[in-house]
């Protein structure tokens, strides 16, 4: 299915550098959806969890930030070690961690057993995010929005297939049956080791041809504005995913508690809102190439504020359409964040990936244990409603500097 180049063909560099790799761009987006499906299975058996082991909210939150806090510490250190020395087959060891996690987690017996299993998963995730969105980067041919988007779109796609699939296989069965997914591992780790090869031998091309010039937009730019710039994303970055863990961990609690529905009918609604969150990153990052990075950044953080305002006074049926709405907006948001980032700091996308995917995975994580703890002193209902208001920081986007312009002025 993927071939490597030959070891005595001369490629020219800029036509390696703008052909994009369509087969590898949606083979590493089939295992970011396996790796999140994966991920995703963690909160999708949480109500299993808490009736088996007697869990608070707070230590449902203290799971979701173990994990979140071992899948985003170690994302920039990876990065910044595999720019300077690139590792292609540490994406199928990254997939084993998740394998070994997954196994412990279906046999875990205790509290601090299910603690020690997320976060060999949330390792697996530290690995893989850093090292696949290289290879996203690698493969785009320019297209490093539509690149994002599509390996993105695996990502949401397994987040919202794994609530599902553990709501039919999990929940109805018992906590044992998530060794099911431990097959699903095996598999990711098989894909990898082909991606892998793909990725030495493009580095092994690279290296005997002349390296492609770096992108010049950011020069114009002081260091200083480049950080501030980058702080800004990061803070945009705390909004989206503050909110995200409100629906990804409590939004089937909030419908079991206010609309009495069951465990699995909950299941359902949140695959929906992460179905729709899967549409909405393919659409973000293709706008993004074409209408500009800080437009659909403005669009999908501020635009997502007025459904999230409305979602905790809704009916059941509004509900279900406002988090359709909600998940389409605010999910573009992240591959422009990401790809404006790399265009920001050229030459570090290891680095630059594996610091928004850990920044993105720890305020999750953080965002999860703060809510859990706020939902057990007042109401998941309330929590919902605080939750609401977060998109409106998105107005500090009007601080970012219009460097599609610049490029453009350039050209």
């Amino acid at each position: 299915m993927m071939k490597t180049t030959n070891s005595t063909a001369v490629v020219d560099p800029k036509t390696l550098a703008q052909t994009t790799v369509y087969s590898i761009l949606f083979t590493i987006s089939f295992t970011h959806l396996l790796n999140d499906m994966l991920q995703s299975v963690i909160p999708a058996i949480y109500p299993l969890l808490k009736d088996d082991f007697h869990l608070s909210f707070t230590e449902i939150g203290l799971i979701t930030f173990t994990f979140q806090l071992t899948a985003s510490l170690l994302q920039p250190f990876v990065g910044h070690y595999t720019d300077k020395t690139p590792r292609p087959y540490s994406l199928a060891i990254g997939m084993s961690f998740s394998l070994t996690g997954l196994i412990l987690l279906a046999f875990a017996s205790s509290f601090l057993a299910i603690l020690v299993a997320v976060s060999l998963i949330g390792m697996g995730s530290s690995v893989f995010h850093p090292e696949s969105s290289r290879v996203a980067h690698l493969a785009s041919g320019g297209k490093k929005g539509l690149a994002q988007s599509i390996f993105q779109l695996g990502g949401n796609a397994g987040a919202a297939i794994g609530p599902l699939l553990a709501a039919l296989i999990v929940v109805p069965y018992g906590q044992f049956n998530i060794i099911w997914f431990a097959f699903i591992a095996i598999l990711g780790i098989v894909v990898l080791l082909k991606v892998g090869t793909w990725y030495k031998g493009h580095l092994a091309t690279k290296s005997r041809n002349r390296p492609v010039a770096l992108p010049a937009s950011h020069k114009a730019l002081s260091k200083a504005k480049v950080i501030t710039s980058l702080g800004i994303l990061l803070v945009l970055i705390f909004s989206k995913y503050f909110y995200m863990a409100s629906m990804s961990s409590y939004f089937t609690f909030y419908l079991i508690d206010k609309f009495h529905v069951t465990v699995q009918q909950s299941q359902i609604y949140l695959f929906i809102f992460l179905a729709s969150v899967a549409a909405g990153t393919l659409l973000g990052g293709a706008l993004g190439d074409r209408f500009g990075r800080k437009y659909i950044i403005w669009i999908s953080i501020l635009g997502a504020a007025p459904f999230t305002l409305l979602l905790p006074y809704a009916n059941l049926f509004w509900c279900g359409v406002l988090s359709v709405i909600i998940g389409l907006i605010i999910s573009s948001a992240f591959s422009a964040i990401l790809v404006y980032a790399t265009e920001l700091v050229p030459g570090k996308v290891g680095m630059i990936a594996g610091l928004f995917f850990g920044f993105a995975f720890g305020m999750g994580g953080l965002g999860s244990a703060v809510l859990g703890k706020l939902a057990d002193i007042t109401s998941v209902g309330y929590v919902f409603k605080v939750c609401a208001f977060l998109p409106l920081i998105g107005i500090v986007t009007g601080f970012l500097p219009d460097i599609e312009q610049r490029k453009m002025s350039k050209a």
